[in-house]
């Protein structure tokens, strides 16, 4: 949980070269792919499974001729039904989803 509030903080302030690995030559070297591939991973793994790319988009992004999405969704430790009532301040939806499970069918999305 520490590493993902301090990733979606660094993420934030755009600050990701921050958690390359310093004593690493290849890490060092290839550092701004390194923060590319964990935008890539962010964004794969949006609460949000309709703001997932798909696994062509992926490979656009790979090739170079697709940029990732900006507006990425960091916060990988509130699923997205309890950030929304949140937002929405209804205290009464609030109590029955927090009660009820999320399945993975519905984290994953539509297959």
């Amino acid at each position: 949980m520490h590493l993902l509030s301090l990733f979606k903080r660094k993420a934030e302030e755009e600050q990701l070269l921050d958690i390359v690995d310093k004593y690493n030559d290849d890490m060092q070297i290839h550092r701004k792919e390194v923060v590319e591939m964990m935008r890539i991973a962010v964004w794969c793994l949006q609460s949000d499974y309709s703001r997932r790319p798909s696994m062509s988009m992926v490979v656009k992004v790979l090739e170079g001729s697709v940029e990732v999405e900006d507006n990425l969704d960091y916060d990988f430790t509130t699923p997205v039904a309890r950030r929304a009532i949140r937002a929405a301040g209804n205290q009464e939806d609030a109590i029955g989803a927090v009660g009820s499970p999320l399945f993975p069918s519905v984290l994953s999305g539509p297959r």
